[in-house]
């Protein structure tokens, strides 16, 4: 993946074989750059959780960003919890039961259909509390190339087609929201953005907010902001009134953390074949879904180094394998194998299939070599997921 910017993880050997890591430092990096965006176009930012959702740095991110973008009430009580800023909340669709639960602790509540913010609109109103009331409309462009990924696909079950606006009223309705991006940079955002005012122009008079969802890869090192904040800046003095919104995930904290694994045994069966305390179906299950070859610290493509390996999980699942490498050294048991770019993504679409233990999440602060075991997990987190 060309964003990952390649850097020694230089963990001391204390650090727990297998456990996430996030750099303080490198996150702290990544919301400077967001900070600035901030402040050069007067948007917001907030943090999507289905994307990154380590509430034990939410304080430093709190510093920064102005709240956080929930996908239902879980996420939402997370939020609210540990965040302390807004909280925005958007679902496919919510039961009453959902509403109820976020109607005491949400500041924007997103709808997908005319249908939903009707059934909905009335318990947000009895709930005493200053709502703001949004729509997710579709686009309907996009250029996403994994449709697995795609929200503007043909057929999509998300957001409101244009089309569907005929004969229905906009009363109550406060904001739009839109999402079409997925790891893209701000060109991308340019078109996305003059489809979207081209369909739904005509309403940004009556709102009071818009927000462009997440996608927006505004810390990798090949991101062009200066685009970004020119097509923000240029939209803010078309729509002076409106207030603008961001919710990237992976931008908060992309080339901040790491998986460390370790090397458990090798076999060999045609090829070489390194069995690791890891699981990409467990641990990394975007290299089965996409798929995609994570980097690993120190490691080529098969042939570019003297000695290749597959790598594989530690589940029972037959196609647990997370890639091919190759390595300036033969692999053995106890060598530390380090992935890169691994705290977006990661830690939120984990599982306990197969009662595999879960990596530890720790925190590491290379300005004062602090390394902080956040969490570990056992037996009871696997049984407590279970009846």
């Amino acid at each position: 993946m060309d964003h990952i910017v390649h850097y020694d993880p230089a963990l001391p050997d204390s650090a727990p074989s297998p456990c996430f890591v996030v750099d303080i430092q490198r996150l702290r990096s990544n919301l400077e750059t967001l900070e600035e965006v901030q402040r050069t176009t007067g948007c917001k930012i907030l943090c999507a959780l289905k994307g990154f959702a380590m509430h034990s740095v939410f304080p430093i991110l709190s510093e920064s960003l102005a709240g956080v973008c929930a996908s239902g009430p879980h996420e939402a009580l997370l939020g609210a919890e540990y965040f302390g800023k807004e909280v925005h909340v958007y679902a496919p669709a919510f039961t009453r039961e959902d509403i109820e639960e976020i109607a005491p602790i949400a500041h924007h509540v997103t709808f997908n259909s005319f249908a939903q913010f009707e059934a909905h609109r009335d318990a947000l109103l009895r709930s005493g509390r200053a709502i703001s009331r949004g729509l997710r409309v579709n686009p309907a462009y996009s250029e996403v190339e994994v449709s697995l990924y795609d929200p503007c696909a043909p057929g999509s079950r998300l957001g409101i087609p244009v089309e569907a606006f005929d004969g229905q009223s906009l009363e109550g309705v406060d904001g739009f929201h839109f999402h079409a991006l997925c790891e893209q940079n701000a060109d991308t955002f340019e078109r996305v953005l003059d489809a979207f005012e081209s369909r739904f122009g005509k309403w940004l008079p009556e709102l009071k907010w818009v927000n462009f969802g997440g996608g927006h890869h505004i810390t990798s090192p090949q991101y062009d902001r200066e685009c970004l904040v020119s097509a923000l800046s240029q939209f803010r003095a078309r729509y002076p009134h409106l207030e603008v919104y961001l919710e990237p995930g992976e931008a908060i904290a992309i080339n901040t953390g790491v998986l460390r694994a370790t090397v458990l045994d090798v076999v060999h069966n045609e090829r070489a074949i390194a069995i690791l305390d890891v699981s990409a179906t467990c641990h990394m299950p975007d290299t089965l879904e996409m798929p995609y070859r994570p980097e690993i610290y120190g490691a080529g493509l098969p042939g570019e180094r003297k000695w290749n390996y597959q790598l594989g999980g530690l589940s029972c699942l037959a196609g647990d394998v997370i890639g091919d490498y190759s390595f300036d050294e033969p692999l053995k048991p106890g060598n530390r194998i380090h992935f890169l770019d691994m705290a977006h993504y990661t830690m939120v679409k984990t599982t306990t299939f197969n009662g595999i233990k879960h990596p530890s999440i720790v925190t590491w602060d290379p300005v004062d070599e602090r390394l902080e075991v956040v969490r570990e997990f056992d037996y009871q987190d696997y049984k407590n997921r279970l009846s």
